[in-house]
């Protein structure tokens, strides 16, 4: 996904809920007798009223992303403990100076529809929402540590469009999420010649899309091309594409 060095990309300052006075009553999206009361009044329309069919959508909508973020915080997890390719990020990354653990790899929902981020200042979004399992996870933290790698390896601009397509052709070469059984099975792609290549190329320019000098498609695609053979050649820190 888009890395950025600009706070703001990656909400990681975001307040907690606890201190809003609107935040859905606890005790009612837990599960209860009394939560799957209200739920059985809203999916029939027996005596709701606009007031508690407005509160039952706002605690179901907090429910729901406490779900997510209790999945998403138990994928990051096992990641950190038993991924090989995490934990080789992990390593190479501490060997140039940085650090990427429980505490700067967070999980939280995304207004956006991606599933994860790079930001310098903050460490690694994980976008819970947009989670899809245990292996959509475990791409998507080895993508973006590709990209810390990057920033502390190569001092990337990520204002720079050239700098930023090179680093996700590599993050997209090397995490994992273009091989061919992700292609097939997860995103139903059946192509048997070079889908690798062409994974990253699409990939790539989906990402470089959301940078700030992007003009349109066709530019992002255009960068992209043009930075490809070298940066796809890069394997560093790995000896060879892993996966």
């Amino acid at each position: 996904m888009a890395s950025s060095s600009d706070p703001k990309s990656f909400p990681g300052s975001t307040p907690s809920p606890e201190n809003d006075a609107s935040t859905p009553n606890k005790n009612l999206v837990q599960g209860g007798p009394e939560w799957w009361r209200r739920t059985f009044v809203y999916m029939t329309g027996m005596g709701l009223t606009e007031e508690e069919k407005v509160k039952w959508e706002a605690d179901y909508k907090a429910k729901k992303a406490a779900d997510d973020c209790k999945r998403c915080e138990e994928w990051k997890e096992f990641s950190l403990n038993y991924s090989p390719i995490v934990r080789f990020m992990q390593e190479n990354i501490r060997k140039l100076g940085g650090n990427l653990d429980r505490s700067n790899i967070l999980c939280q929902p995304c207004d956006t529809m991606r599933a994860g981020g790079f930001s310098p200042d903050h460490g690694i979004l994980l976008c819970s929402n947009y989670m899809m399992g245990k292996g959509h996870a475990e791409d998507t933290l080895a993508h973006e540590m590709v990209h810390a790698w990057d920033h502390l390896r190569f001092k990337v601009d990520w204002s720079n469009i050239r700098h930023h397509a090179c680093s996700e052709i590599r993050a997209s070469s090397l995490s994992g999420e273009c091989r061919w059984t992700r292609e097939t099975f997860t995103r139903g792609i059946w192509d048997y010649t070079a889908h690798h290549q062409e994974c990253v190329r699409r990939r790539a320019a989906l990402s470089v899309r959301a940078h700030p000098d992007c003009k349109d498609d066709d530019h992002a695609k255009k960068v992209v091309n043009e930075v490809f053979d070298s940066c796809f050649a890069d394997t560093r820190p790995f000896d060879e594409i892993y996966r």
